[in-house]
This record gives C-alpha cells, sequence and structure tokens, in this order.
C-alpha cells in the first residue's frame, strides 16, 4: 500500500515543513550522547512479550475479521508516525544497526520517550512541543493570537500558507487516503460482524474518520454489550501534543473480551453516583452527575498501534473522551489482562522486592495491582469536566497540563474508591494489599520520566506523599515502608487539591503544582539507578500480529 501523508502537489504548496520532516532527513543514525552500546542498553529497558489470547472462543466469522482490523490499525500506526515525527520510511531505512533502528520504531523518532524525550541520534534538536501539529517556527503567542478558526480543534493540523499564515487543515484531509482505506476495511468488517452493536459502531466509526465527527460512533460504542472482539481506532488521547495538549493522536487496539472476568467487574459502576457525592472536595466541585451507562469489562488485548504504543504501554483505556458524552452516557472501562499480568510478572514484582519492606512485601498482589489499575479508569468518570467559572472544558483550561493532572487525580481517587468499597465489603482482601502495591506502582510509573502524563502524575504524588510523611525509607537498606494512617491523609488533601485546580481551571497553579512536585529528586533517582542496575525492565514491547495469533 502506498502510503501518501500530505494532501496532495496543490496543498503541499500551502504547507510548511515542520522540524519533524525536516528531522527525517538530516539525522544520523549514530548515538548523539552515548555510545552504541550504551543505545543498546536502552534497547533492553523493554522486555519483549507476545500478544496472543485464545481465538477458540471466536466464531469462523469473528476470525475473519481480525486480519482487516489489524490491516487498519496499521494505517492509524502510520499516521501516528506523522503526528510524532514526520515521514518515517526513509528515517528508518537509514539505521545501520538493528538495535538502532528497533529504538526508533518503539519510540516512533529519535527522542527517547523514556528518558524524558532526550535525542538518540545525531544532529537531531530537542523534541517540539507540538509534535508535528504545529509548525516548528510557531510559538505559542503567535497562536493564540491568531484567533484561527479549528485551531484548538482536536482534529487538526496547524500549518502555514503560501504567504506564512497559520491555517488549519483537517485531519481527513490530510489523510484522505489513508482514512478513506481505514474506512473501507472497517465496512469490510461490519459485514462480517455477528453482533448488532459491533456491526453499527464499525459502520459509524469508519463514517468517523471520513469526517473527523466521531460522537455518533461513540455513543454506538457504548451501546455495545454482547460483542466479543472490540476495537479502539482513530485520534482519541492528547498527550502528545504537549505544546496546548489540543490535538487528538491516531491509535488502534483490537481486544477480546474476558467474559468471566468481566462478570466480576461489572457490579463497580453502579457504585458511580454514591462515590462522587462522597469526594472530599467541597460541593461544587462535584455537583456533575456521572453517566449511569459505564461499564467495566476485562479483555485480552492482541494488537497496539500508534500512540497507545510509543514507549511506555497502555494497560486500561477509559473512553470516550468527549465530556458530553462522559456526562450523557458515561464511559466504557476496558482493562487489558493479558499486558497487566505482563507488568505485574515482569516489572512490579521485580521493583517491590529490591525497594518495599519484607515486611509489608506480602501485600504486593497481582489482583491488587488489577484493581488499583481498574479503579484509576474508573475514577477519570469522578470529579468534575468543566470548570465552575465560566473558563470552558478542565481539558481546555489547563491546556498542555490537563492530561497530567487528570491522570493524577485519576490515581488518587481510584484509592479513594478502593477504601469506600472496601468498608462497605464491596471489595475483598486486605486493603493493605492495595495500598502497597499502590506505591510500588509509583516506582514503576515514575520511570515513565517528565514526557509522560503518567511519570509526571506520579513524581507529583510521591513528592507529596513524601512531605505528608506518607512512607518513610530505611537508611541502612534504602526500602520503603508505608505509614498508612498518614497516606489515608495525604489521599484526602492531595485530592481536594486536584479536583480545586481543575475546577478552578487554574493554569497557574497546576503549573506551580508541576513546577515544584513534578520531578525526580536526588534520593529517587538513586533508587531507580538501583532498578536499573538490578536489570529490571523500564516496560514492555510486543511481538505481535497474525502469526502470533496463528492466523
Amino acid at each position: 500500500m502506498k502510503k501518501i501523508l500530505f494532501l496532495g502537489a496543490v496543498a503541499l504548496l500551502m504547507i510548511s515543513c515542520s522540524s519533524s520532516d525536516q528531522s527525517s532527513s538530516s539525522a544520523s543514525t549514530e548515538p548523539a550522547s552515548q555510545s552504541l552500546s550504551d543505545l543498546q542498553k536502552r534497547v533492553g529497558i523493554y522486555r519483549p512479550v507476545k500478544l496472543t489470547t485464545d481465538l477458540s472462543v471466536l466464531s469462523e466469522n469473528q476470525r475473519k475479521m481480525i486480519p482487516l482490523l489489524i490491516d487498519a490499525a496499521k494505517i492509524m500506526d502510520d499516521l501516528f508516525w506523522y503526528e510524532a515525527y514526520g515521514p518515517k520510511d526513509k528515517f528508518l531505512e537509514s539505521a545501520q544497526d538493528d538495535a538502532v533502528k528497533r529504538f526508533m520504531n518503539i519510540n516512533y523518532g529519535p527522542w527517547d520517550r523514556l528518558d524524558n524525550n532526550k535525542p538518540f541520534l545525531d544532529n537531531v534538536g530537542p523534541k517540539p512541543a507540538g509534535a508535528n501539529f504545529y509548525p516548528s517556527d510557531m510559538t505559542k503567542e503567535e497562536f493564540e493570537q491568531s484567533n484561527l478558526t479549528g485551531g484548538s480543534d482536536l482534529y487538526t493540523f496547524i500549518r502555514r500558507d503560501e504567504n506564512g499564515k497559520l491555517i488549519s487543515i483537517p485531519y481527513h484531509e490530510q489523510f484522505k487516503e489513508e482514512v478513506t482505506i481505514a474506512s473501507n476495511l472497517l465496512l469490510e468488517a461490519s459485514e462480517l460482524a455477528e453482533d448488532a452493536g459491533l456491526k453499527k459502531y464499525l459502520t459509524l466509526r469508519a463514517q468517523a474518520l471520513l469526517s473527523d465527527d466521531y460522537q455518533a460512533s461513540d455513543f454506538a460504542w457504548l451501546d455495545m454489550k454482547d460483542n466479543l472482539i472490540d476495537v479502539v481506532i482513530g485520534p482519541i488521547e492528547t498527550y502528545e501534543d504537549q505544546l496546548f495538549g489540543y490535538k487528538a493522536a491516531h491509535e488502534a487496539y483490537i481486544l477480546i473480551k474476558d467474559k468471566k472476568w468481566s462478570e466480576r467487574l461489572a457490579k463497580y459502576a453502579a457504585y458511580l453516583p454514591s462515590l462522587q457525592a462522597g469526594i472530599p472536595v467541597p460541593d461544587k466541585y462535584k455537583e456533575e452527575k456521572p453517566g449511569t451507562d459505564t461499564e467495566l469489562n476485562a479483555y485480552d488485548v492482541i494488537y497496539y498501534a500508534g500512540d497507545c504504543n510509543a514507549g511506555s504501554k497502555t494497560i486500561a483505556i477509559n473512553l470516550p473522551n468527549d465530556e458530553t458524552v462522559q456526562l450523557e452516557k458515561g464511559t466504557r472501562r476496558l482493562q487489558l489482562k493479558n499486558s497487566m499480568r505482563a507488568k505485574f510478572d515482569n516489572i512490579l514484582v521485580p521493583i517491590a522486592t529490591e525497594l518495599i519492606d519484607e515486611s509489608q512485601l506480602n501485600h504486593i498482589t497481582f489482583d491488587a495491582f488489577f484493581s488499583n489499575t481498574m479503579f484509576h479508569e474508573v475514577a477519570h468518570g469522578l470529579g468534575i469536566k468543566n470548570t465552575i467559572n465560566g473558563k470552558g472544558t478542565v481539558r481546555k483550561a489547563l491546556k498542555e497540563h490537563a492530561s497530567a493532572l487528570e491522570e493524577g487525580k485519576a490515581d488518587i481517587l481510584g484509592l479513594y474508591m478502593i477504601k469506600q468499597l472496601h468498608e462497605q465489603g464491596e471489595i475483598e482482601g486486605d486493603l493493605k494489599d492495595y495500598l502497597v502495591t499502590f506505591m510500588a506502582s509509583i516506582f514503576r510509573s515514575v520511570r515513565f520520566g517528565a514526557a509522560s502524563a503518567h511519570g509526571k502524575a506520579n513524581m507529583i504524588r510521591f513528592n507529596y506523599f513524601q512531605e505528608a510523611g506518607a512512607f518513610t525509607q530505611n537508611e541502612q537498606t534504602g526500602k520503603y515502608n508505608l505509614d498508612f494512617e498518614k497516606l489515608e491523609t495525604a489521599t484526602d488533601g492531595l485530592a481536594e487539591l486536584i479536583l480545586t485546580l481543575q475546577g478552578d481551571g487554574d493554569y497557574e497553579g497546576v503549573a506551580e503544582l508541576v513546577q515544584e512536585k513534578g520531578k525526580i529528586n536526588a534520593a529517587l533517582q538513586n533508587d531507580l539507578d538501583r532498578l536499573t542496575e538490578k536489570g529490571i525492565p523500564v516496560d514492555i514491547v510486543f511481538e505481535q500480529g497474525l502469526a502470533e495469533l496463528g492466523i
């Protein structure tokens, strides 16, 4: 399939090259600030994991859908390459070493996503905060003063015309050939769908790729109840745009539902309204009512593409992001069980063994890790989506800081939910399992670095908890011990702080919080270095596709 990532010859005259486009032709494949052997070690921070599941549960038609969906996902992967970096083919072909090429693919460009986006190739400057969504020479002030129609829309690129004036180009125009092919693949898959809800969703999603109007397909996705195959596809998250946080990046997941695990989770969605009412924050910051159609399901994921596959890998999903859909209908929370298990076994357990005091090590469990992750996603539905003072949505008001603060909110309110449900007898096991596993998970996520919204959120939480005395560190062993009472107090305090900042749309306050607490201090860095020296991987990378699935 020929890959064309521009509008055509006429439109090319109107579009200036971004820094990502320029870097693809100037970057050397020699490491920038480290030797080739050091770069090969960086590749080693990712543990290879084969993505597969039991496909015997699928019908013949469902098995035929998988290759079509994977082909559509691969197109999303190409689109994300352009959004994150620029044209990829010459860039990848220039690699002289397999390890270098592998690292290029993992990072979708020449910047190390788990080392604060530092360039790992010669002749490559810092990664543009706006990735390839905006012209490389555009300043924030120029954008804000332009009053550009569609400028802050989720699904537009910002470019310059032949006179240097900023213009916006819708995704479906920029990627016309690619989204047409992807749309046709989804329509072909819809003809094989045996579930009426899945058939409707695939049809509407195919149309949405051609128009950038995703709301109808979001509602249809939430209406699906009995589908065994699921697919999340399109421009979704805004993490890649660290200039404003406005632009959504393309990605795709292909999933197989685990019905037994899903049945275990179904009951928790009903508790959202009462949990919202009990959040430790003044009433004006929790007046919104979470949607009542919220679902919790468990899946094995069989293919990742694009944004979700770049750097650290997603293990749970909470969608749609559309605030209107969330308030009217709710969301679906998808727990990616096989990926979650891989991270627990290969990363979290070794981290806990190295950093958690022996007296609390028995509280590290997979069930607690699964539940903490699940309630993190559920907690995205709590709190507030719109500011209380007329500044619009929280996402728009907090701009590039919105994602990190939202992830921090979900973490802390997820812990709040677990405590409340445990007290009500709705969650089994020792509460300390959830708390100690939560603490160990902070170390896991902090290693993603400040370039990651999740990494930044965990840095803020670690520093806040440390100042509150929620844990101590043994000077001799270097291991951590939780103070459960102080942890509870710190959790409530951080929840109130985050929800207040969101509700007020306090951009300056969030920027100050990120500046003060969104960093790794020297002592924590020493602990993280110990994990590296022990050879504990930072994340996983997938071996995936039809061959791995046996199709």
